[in-house]
């Protein structure tokens, strides 16, 4: 079987689960939210360190996760000159926002693995290692800011400093700089607790899965935004920095990846507009499942 489908079909199957547990009625599309809480606390950090351990740093990459950093904030500008033309209302516009400028990169690792496989993943993770920089960071204050949690626009940095994806970064980067390594036994305990993120994500996405025409305008252009200026802002900013090879390829496919996981999850801890957040995952992963291989292998 072709190595795309083998990465391909076991997420295929985790959504079909969600869907499919909804269905018979033994989970509820409220369940998502627990399941979402769950993988932020524990699956998520672990994760985090994981990846940031094992990626491999030199001075020559420091653009890819650079790149990474400026797609969002690339997004952010074009989000927010299209979300006072939409006026949409405070929550929504939090979801729409958020949505454009988490790029779900987790989603394309499995691509890349089939199409280079270390050299590949490697450089693959070096941007994730940016996005999920400001995910954590800026994204998360956004999600704060424009939540229905929010009693103004004043952060509450408490609750901020309390993300544990945070922390696992700040954890993580400690020991890289101090060049220490993670023992076996905690390399094994971080993998087994880290595992059920993107199946447990994939559950909680089926159960929430509920396409509807509602918001079809907005849900468009964000998706456009996410996804195709994502695209553009690859190719700028690869040229920009010289990138060529991999590095090129990773970056531009890396920029148009769908709307990330963590916009349901900062959706229900915010109390943003998490169905308009489930329309955005839902559709982009869907545009994306066949767009995003067909990408890779065209600028290979």
């Amino acid at each position: 079987m072709n190595p795309f489908f083998e990465k391909v079909i076991p997420l295929l199957l985790a959504f079909g689960l969600g869907l499919g547990a909804k269905r018979l009625h033994l989970l509820k599309k409220e369940d998502a939210q627990v399941l979402l809480r769950f993988v932020l606390t524990l699956p998520l950090p672990a994760l985090t360190i994981l990846s940031i351990s094992r990626a491999h740093l030199d001075l020559s990459m420091a653009f890819i996760p650079l790149s990474a950093m400026l797609v969002v904030f690339l997004c952010y500008v074009t989000s927010q000159l299209a979300g006072k033309l939409l006026a949409l209302p405070k929550t929504t516009f939090g979801s729409f926002l958020v949505g454009t400028m988490i790029m779900n990169t987790a989603f394309s690792l499995p691509f890349f693995w089939a199409a280079y496989e270390n050299e590949g993943l490697a450089r693959a993770s070096l941007f994730d290692m940016g996005n999920t920089f400001l995910i954590f960071t800026f994204t998360y204050y956004n999600a704060i800011k424009y939540g229905a949690n929010s009693k103004s626009d004043r952060i509450d940095w408490n609750r901020f400093l309390r993300l544990p994806p945070l922390w696992a970064m700040a954890i993580a980067f400690l020991l890289k700089a101090l060049r220490i390594s993670i023992p076996a036994v905690g390399t094994e305990l971080l993998n087994m607790v880290g595992q059920p993120t993107t199946p447990l994500i994939l559950i909680a996405l089926g159960l929430y899965f509920e396409p509807k025409l509602k918001n079809l305008v907005p849900a468009s252009i964000a998706i456009f935004i996410r996804m195709g200026m994502g695209l553009c802002f690859g190719f700028l900013l690869a040229k920009l920095f010289g990138l060529e090879g991999i590095s090129r390829i990773v970056v531009i496919a890396s920029s148009s990846t769908p709307v990330g996981f963590n916009t349901l999850i900062f959706a229900h801890l915010e109390n943003m507009d998490g169905e308009f957040a489930a329309i955005l995952v839902s559709v982009s992963i869907l545009i994306a499942l066949f767009y995003l291989p067909l990408l890779i292998f065209l600028l290979g």
